[in-house]
Formats: structure tokens, C-alpha cells, sequence
């Protein structure tokens, strides 16, 4: 193919197969005819979700437009017309006929109902969807149509003839009126029939406004499916992004849990079947495929709340692949040059030969020997492009079990005589901060810098090699150390602790803690420090933080050193940007900005060779919005995007640049391969650095001070209150 394809969707009678591609077309091919017809293409966006009407005449989708909101579109396979169900001024999507094909269901975002932010006066809006319908025909009744409190009449009751069978006022028994209605089809069933004659209305008069929305819950959904009078759906309800709880976000969150559901037209209630991950229904509408975590349970259509049992899940331990592991390597390596191929941002592929680099890469695939060779292949491969984000990782290779090793929270060091340790130093942080809370520094411990460690579990350390081997495998579990302000066992105490398995972060808040309290105290309190480590949700976490408590200050210091990028770059920068436009004032208080939560004087954004990705996006907008001087060394230079995965045969990943930036000028791209330059240059001296010396935030300091001579700004007094008498 010369292009990828995606998911295929079969037409309900086997005739016609529907997909789209990354050349952003939605196409359908006759099976008979082989004929392939171009339903729609679109110059913004790919085509995602698309489905067949039960009478296999007609095609809906999801067609996503630059400038406006997603909205649902319907084609009619036989002349080819084509027509928008919604307009963009509500975004919608997951389109899907109902079984009967009378109704068109979807999800839109229509329920407006803000937060607040609890950090400044701004909002956010979350979980806007509810599932919609709309009668394709104009003479579909709404199902919420007001009902008659009329009693009807009963109606004459069959009576029992000589033989005893029923027998209806005609004369004709009762089951013999039944009987028939499917001679036309011998061996269906009676809704098999009624199936195959279904032939989808579709009035386009007044389309729009024949839409309903059920009465549920405004949240996420998607996995539409219509069956009689009931409406299957998926719910997923908004949650956090990143962690939460536990203190600044550092501690585990209940994560949100998705929700299984149906509403019943004719009972107009719901019924929610169970906190499941995901199902499929059957095409004929009679089993369900339910998926609970990393187990699938295959099930009857539910009518009510369903309570999952053992003999339901689908035993997948017996299953066997004989499987030809080169065949499938030449596939993936295949598979990753023709996802760059089609997929890479630049179609000249920055000029690359890639027909050339597949045949020079292609001829060690006989060497191959394991999934890391064939990893470390492609990724010489797709270096050739010269482009950073380009990643291969995963897919079936071995693992071997790691063992960790518990860790102290504090560094040590032996006493040549003893063989004691000393504790030469605790990394202290708050103990609310639980994730990152040392051992040692917990309450009751009562441990402190200069004590010495004298046994482990019992084991007397200066039998040890090194104390760390009295603490493999002991993360997360009661480990006993007994310790002394002495190198001795006379007066020694033992004390519980648990270890911890990763330190690095109690090293990060003491640095960031350390470099607060120095740029307060080189610049008397005027200048304020923070550091985001990277644009994503940790980074935002600090940067919120670390900000709002230093509004007092006259200027500030920004860190970005390290940062490993992400996407909330213009989040943070637009609140750096705010301007002042009046000043607020209160009886018996003092003067603040408006808009709120602003800091107004000079700022200054350090920079180096590992701010990355969004990281050097950061310092790019920074400049390019006048904020401030940038000082450091020239950032990392990789910006071009990435997105999700495709898949591959053995679960492996290939992460392939699909778009980057230009500038707004469009005389160039920007910043990829070469990063951002900085205003002033400065290179830490390594051997300074282990010192303790940091150059950078020493030049920023200098400038950020200059800077407050000449940019600084303070709030006026206010003026005379008002005389209206």
C-alpha cells in the first residue's frame, strides 16, 4: 500500500469493506466489483470513527475541522450525497446507528457547567457529554413523547375452541397468525428477518432539530449501541491528570473508573451493569464481550446491574502460538520503515534516500538474534531522518526480575576504625510529603546527622562489605537499625524504619529548597526561584507550587535546566504574561493587581543543554513574548511531536515526529536540531559545580538585580477616595 490504513469496518451484508488512511480519506471497496470509492477526505484531521447504517446504505462519521467543533456527517452510499448531522458549534462524536436503524446516536459536549480553580480566578470546563439521538426520519416518534393516562379498553380475549386451542373472534387460531410471518425466509428467526428487511429513512428536512439527549449523567462517552430500547454506552467520567492525593500530588489517587451502562426508553431509567473497562456487543445483539482490567468476560446481554463471575471469563492459558521469530522481526522492521515513510512530519523525509536506508539497514536483519538487536536496528534506522522524538522501545524481549534495593533517605559514610556508618546528612522533607518522606527523617525515629549505624536486621555492619547488602529486597518493609551517637554498642537503641526504593526525589527538593533560600539571600529577599522539571503534570504541579506563594516578590527566577518537556508550556507562559489593567482596593487593605495573581517585575528564565522538547519550547515563547533575558547554555533542540503508538505484532513501540513548528513569519522551522539560543552564555564549570558553585544562577541573579534597577515596578498608592456628596 502506499499509504497506512486504518481500522476496516465490514458493511452488515458483506459487500462492502469502509477504512480510512493517513493520506486522511475515508474509503469504502465493493467486494464484487472491486470498485473504491472515496466517501470523504479532509485536509485537518484523519477520519477515526465511522460506521455502516444496519441496511448498509449509508455511512456516518466523525469529521473533525480546523476552526470549529467536531461534528457528525452522514453519506448515502447509492448517489453519494453527503450532509452534516450537527453543526460545529458543539463538538461530537462517536457516531453509531441504532440496531433498528431508525435512530442516529452520538456524544456531544453540550453541558456547560464550569470550575473554578482553586490556585487563581480562572475556570476549566470537564465532563460536557451526553449521549444524544436524532430520528433520521420525520415520522419517528420522540421517545419522550408526554403519555396518555387514558385506560384502554381491553381487547376481546381469544377463546378456546372444541380442540382447546385458542381461538381469535375471525375464527382463526391464535397461532396461526403468528405463524407464516416468516415463510419468506425458512430457517430465520423471526428477527433475522426483520433485520435483513430494514431500510434506513433518512428525512434531511429539520434533521437537526429532531435531536434528543438522554437524561444521564454529564460526563465522557463513547461505545454507542442501540438495541430495542435500550442504549449501551460507556462512561468515563473526568480525573485528575498525573497523581494526587498524599500531598502535592505525590501520593496515589483513586483513579477514575469507567462505567458500563444502558438507558431503557420505554422504563426511562438507567441502569448502570458494572465499573467494567470496556465491552463489545455481539452483531446480533445477544452477547457481550466485557473487559475488567487485564481479564475479558464473555457474557449474556445484561438487562440489569451484572456482578461478574469466574465461569464467565475467558480462559486464555492454554492458548499456544508456534511462531517464526525472524519472520516477524523482517515484519516489524518492514512495518517501522513504512510508519516513517507515511507519517513523518516532512514528506521528503528531509531529504532522505528511505528507500535506500530500508535496503542499507535491511541487509543485517539476518543477524538479528534478539527483539533488543532488531530495536537497536530500527533505531539506527530512523536516525538517518536526523530528527529528535524518533523512539523505538518495547515489543517481546526479555526481562530479567530486578531486585531493589531499600535506601535510606541519607547519605553515609564508614568509620575507618569501627566499621560503623555515619549518617552524614538526613534529606529531610515534610512528612506529609509521603512519597518522598525519608525513612530516617519520620517521626519517632529520632534519628540524627552524625548517629552511626551499627546493625541491620540484626546483622552487625561491620561484617558487612557494604551496608547496602543488608537492605536488597527490603523496599517497602519494617527493617530494624540499631543505631548510637557513638560508633559503639554500649548505649545503642534500635529504631523501625521502611525503606525507600528511588531517592532522587528528596534530592530534587532539597536542591530546588537550597536554591530558593540562596536567590533570596544573595538578592535580600527581592527575587523569587522556581523550577519545573518538565511540562507535564509534575511540572505544572511545581510551577503552581512554587509560584503563587512568591507573588510578594519583586522578580523572579525561573528554572527550566533539565526540563524534559511535555505540552503545558503555553499554560504556564500565559500566566507569566498577564498585564496589569487597573489596581483593586479595599477599605483597611492594600493594593492589588487586576488581574489577580500576577507578579509584575522583570523575570529571568535559565536555560541548558537538557531543557528539551517543551522544555525548549518554553524558553522560545518566553523571548518571543518579551518576558525576560534567557541565560544558560543553547537548549536540547527537539521539537518536532509525537503521538501514540501504532500498533505491532509483539506489542513494540515506534514513536514517529508527525508535526513541528515554524516560524509565525513562515521564513523557517524553529528550534528543531538546533534549540534555543540563550541571551548571556554560561557554562558551568564541572569542577565548580562539584563544589557546590552554580555559575548559571549566578549570572541570572546579576541580571535579574540589574534588571530591578530600571524594569522594576511597584503598585501606586490609591487616589483620593471619592467626594459625591
Amino acid at each position: 500500500a502506499d499509504t497506512y490504513y486504518y481500522g476496516a469496518v465490514w458493511s452488515p451484508d458483506s459487500k462492502k469493506l469502509l477504512w480510512s488512511d493517513r493520506a486522511q480519506r475515508l474509503r469504502y471497496v465493493d467486494v464484487d466489483t472491486k470498485t473504491v470509492t472515496t466517501v470523504a477526505e479532509n485536509p485537518d484531521s484523519r477520519f477515526f470513527q465511522y460506521d455502516w447504517s444496519p441496511d448498509s446504505q449509508w455511512i456516518t462519521w466523525t469529521h473533525n475541522e480546523r476552526g470549529t467543533l467536531s461534528k457528525i456527517m452522514l453519506h448515502r452510499v447509492t448517489d453519494g450525497d453527503t450532509l452534516a448531522v450537527t453543526d460545529g458549534w458543539y463538538a461530537a462524536n462517536s457516531p453509531a446507528f441504532s440496531d433498528d436503524g431508525k435512530w442516529l446516536l452520538f456524544a456531544s459536549a453540550r453541558d456547560y457547567r464550569p470550575y473554578y480553580s482553586a490556585t487563581e480566578w480562572n475556570h476549566a470546563y470537564v465532563d460536557m457529554e451526553r449521549v444524544y439521538m436524532v430520528a433520521l426520519a420525520k415520522d419517528t416518534p420522540s421517545p419522550f413523547a408526554p403519555k396518555s393516562d387514558e385506560v384502554a379498553l381491553p381487547k376481546e380475549d381469544a377463546k378456546p375452541n372444541e380442540n382447546g386451542s385458542p381461538e381469535k373472534p375471525d375464527g382463526k387460531l391464535a397461532q396461526d397468525s403468528d405463524a407464516g410471518k416468516n415463510s419468506d425466509a425458512p430457517g430465520k428467526t423471526k428477527t433475522e428477518n426483520q433485520k435483513s428487511k430494514i431500510t434506513v429513512k433518512v428525512d434531511t428536512d429539520g434533521l437537526a432539530e429532531r435531536i434528543v439527549a438522554l437524561p444521564i449523567t454529564a460526563s465522557n462517552y463513547s461505545g454507542l449501541r442501540m438495541i430495542g430500547d435500550k442504549v449501551y454506552y460507556r462512561r468515563l467520567p473526568a480525573g485528575q491528570v498525573g497523581g494526587g492525593g498524599g500531598g502535592e500530588g505525590f501520593g496515589a489517587a483513586a483513579a477514575s473508573r469507567s462505567v458500563v451502562a444502558f438507558y431503557d426508553l420505554k422504563q426511562q431509567k438507567e441502569t448502570e451493569l458494572g465499573n467494567f473497562d470496556g465491552y463489545e456487543i455481539t452483531a446480533n445483539g445477544k452477547r457481550m464481550l466485557v473487559r475488567s482490567g487485564r481479564n475479558y468476560h464473555l457474557i449474556d446481554t445484561p438487562s440489569a446491574r451484572t456482578e461478574l463471575k469466574p465461569e464467565s471469563r475467558l480462559d486464555f492459558s492454554g492458548l499456544e502460538l508456534v511462531l517464526d521469530r525472524r519472520a516477524e522481526w523482517t515484519q516489524i522492521f518492514d512495518e517501522s520503515w513504512r510508519q516513517m515513510r507515511d507519517f513523518f512530519y516532512a514528506p521528503n523525509l528531509h531529504g532522505v534516500d528511505w528507500p535506500a536506508q530500508k535496503a542499507k539497514y535491511s541487509a543485517l536483519l539476518p543477524h538479528v538474534a534478539s527483539r533488543n538487536d532488531l530495536t537497536y536496528l530500527i533505531g539506527e534506522m530512523i536516525s538517518e531522518l536526523n530528527a529528535g522524538h524518533a523512539y523505538v522501545g518495547g515489543g517481546d524481549r526479555p526481562m530479567a526480575p530486578r531486585v531493589k534495593t531499600g535506601l535510606l533517605g541519607a547519605e553515609v559514610s564508614r568509620d575507618p576504625a569501627s566499621r560503623a556508618y555515619r549518617i552524614d546528612r538526613i534529606l529531610r522533607d515534610p512528612n506529609w510529603l509521603d512519597k518522598v518522606a525519608s525513612p530516617l527523617a519520620a517521626m519517632g525515629v529520632n534519628v540524627n546527622e552524625g548517629d552511626y549505624i551499627l546493625a541491620v536486621n540484626g546483622r552487625p555492619v561491620r561484617e558487612l562489605a557494604n551496608l547496602y547488602t543488608a537492605l536488597i529486597g527490603t523496599v517497602g518493609q519494617q527493617v530494624v537499625l540499631r543505631v548510637n551517637a557513638t560508633p559503639a554498642d554500649e548505649g545503642a537503641r534500635d529504631v523501625t524504619i521502611v525503606p525507600i526504593a528511588d531517592e532522587s526525589s528528596l534530592y530534587y527538593e532539597a536542591w530546588v529548597r537550597k536554591n530558593i533560600a540562596y536567590v533570596a539571600e544573595k538578592t535580600g529577599g527581592k527575587v523569587g526561584y522556581l523550577h519545573i522539571p518538565d511540562m507535564g503534570p509534575g511540572g505544572l504541579n511545581e510551577f503552581v507550587r512554587r509560584f503563587y506563594p512568591q507573588l510578594n516578590k519583586q522578580a523572579l527566577v525561573i528554572d527550566v535546566r533539565g526540563n524534559g518537556g511535555g505540552n503545558v508550556s503555553p499554560q504556564i507562559i500565559e500566566r507569566l504574561r498577564r498585564e496589569l489593567a487597573m489596581v483593586n482596593m479595599s477599605r483597611n487593605g492594600t493594593p492589588t493587581t487586576n488581574p489577580s495573581h500576577m507578579l509584575l517585575g522583570p523575570k529571568v528564565t535559565l536555560l541548558n543543554e537538557y531543557s528539551a522538547s517543551d522544555g525548549d519550547i518554553f524558553p522560545f515563547r518566553f523571548r518571543e513574548h518579551g518576558l525576560g533575558r534567557l541565560v544558560g547554555k543553547r537548549s536540547w533542540g527537539g521539537v518536532v511531536g509525537i503521538q501514540n503508538t501504532l500498533p505491532f505484532t509483539d506489542g513494540g513501540d515506534l514513536r514517529k515526529p508527525e508535526f513541528a513548528p515554524y516560524a509565525k513569519d513562515g521564513k523557517n522551522w524553529v528550534m528543531e536540531g538546533h534549540g534555543v539560543d540563550p541571551d548571556i552564555v554560561v557554562d558551568n564549570d564541572p569542577a565548580r559545580e562539584f563544589r557546590g558553585e552554580d555559575q548559571q544562577l549566578d549570572k541570572a541573579i546579576e541580571v535579574i538585580l540589574e534588571e530591578l534597577k530600571t524594569k522594576g515596578q511597584t503598585l501606586p498608592p490609591p487616589p483620593p477616595w471619592p467626594v459625591k456628596a
